[in-house]
């Protein structure tokens, strides 16, 4: 692969920006039967909480028309489990390893960041703030600017200096710039965006909600759309705040979608469900459409859809050669 692809997240250096999204690669290990895990940029973890979990009841995931609705409930084996098994494993396979973590508390969070300070192999650490805060009856972190902020100023003054803190936020607020305006201001060192919608999903066969858990996380190409308005939105506000872009990626023209809006990585989640060796094609799809459009590095296609068409570099062109658009007055003189 072509040295065009690598890209930064805050001090980490990446071969690609071809990430795995929270939870979908599992624990690395399923994944790696698939595709080999060092030609991604980052494997990122499931979300590693303090105690280990079940998760919530079957059936927990219902296909939805270009998309999926899970209610996992965060399955895993806390991080006394995480530390001994999975890490391990992940730190040998020459990849970078972003750990995803939780909790039901900003001093869960910050147990957890203290406990990954002096661990090796630990690339970043992405802060999950899009999960319930009992502190707030049940509510997100990630639903109030001064919440968010709370928990990313503790994992950051727990973690190991050096290491990008990342914050991963919903979409389902009211102004998602607000929110990462707050985050960063509290020490994020970049984010991710964005988590699942919340959708809900009803089997007319039982005539009741298709999850236990009623409601759940819409992800797929569905909320592709969603997660661009957020990216170009946050982009705008945060220029210079690296983000990972997360949503419905299955090529690498929505790679190169994500990259336009203002990511300088994306990670692929549902998408590895139905082609779990798809991380190298839309590498390979994304590197081919920087070329055809004479970008000679990714960084130089970041936010570009943000620059007045007079500002775009003279090397880059909008699109591929191909036949040339017809003028204004010619397609008007085509219409009936």
């Amino acid at each position: 692969m072509s040295t065009r692809v690598r890209t930064r997240i805050g001090s980490l250096e990446l071969a690609n920006p071809i990430l795995t999204a929270s939870g979908c690669g599992g624990t690395g290990r399923e994944l790696a039967q698939f595709t080999e895990l060092g030609r991604l940029g980052a494997f990122v973890t499931t979300s590693v909480m303090t105690r280990p979990r079940a998760g919530r009841p079957t059936p927990r995931a219902a296909e939805t028309p270009s998309g999926l609705l899970t209610a996992m409930g965060l399955p895993g084996p806390g991080i006394e489990g995480f530390l001994e098994h999975e890490l391990p494993w992940l730190a040998e396979q020459d990849v970078p390893v972003i750990v995803s973590i939780a909790g039901d508390s900003v001093e869960e969070f910050a147990e957890l960041a203290r406990r990954l300070r002096e661990v090796p192999g630990v690339a970043a650490i992405e802060v999950n703030v899009a999960c319930p805060n009992v502190q707030d009856r049940g509510r997100m972190f990630a639903w109030h600017p001064g919440a968010a902020a709370s928990v990313v100023r503790a994992v950051r003054s727990h973690a190991r200096p050096g290491v990008p803190v990342l914050a991963k936020l919903t979409p389902d607020v009211t102004d998602i710039v607000t929110i990462a305006l707050a985050c960063v201001d509290a020490g994020a060192d970049g984010l991710t965006l964005i988590n699942t919608v919340e959708g809900m999903a009803i089997d007319p066969r039982t005539l009741r909600p298709a999850l236990t858990g009623v409601s759940g996380g819409l992800s797929g190409p569905a909320i592709r759309p969603i997660a661009i308005r957020c990216v170009y939105q946050v982009h705008a506000a945060l220029p210079r705040t690296p983000i990972i872009g997360v949503g419905g990626v299955a090529t690498g023209l929505d790679a190169l979608e994500f990259i336009l809006a203002g990511a300088s990585a994306v990670a692929v989640g549902t998408t590895l469900f139905h082609d779990p060796a798809a991380a190298p094609r839309i590498l390979r799809e994304l590197d081919e459409a920087l070329a055809a459009r004479r970008v000679g590095r990714l960084a130089d296609a970041v936010g570009l859809a943000h620059r007045p068409t007079g500002h775009v570099p003279p090397q880059v062109r909008p699109e591929p050669d191909g036949p040339a658009a017809p003028a204004p007055g010619e397609v008007k003189e085509r219409l009936p």
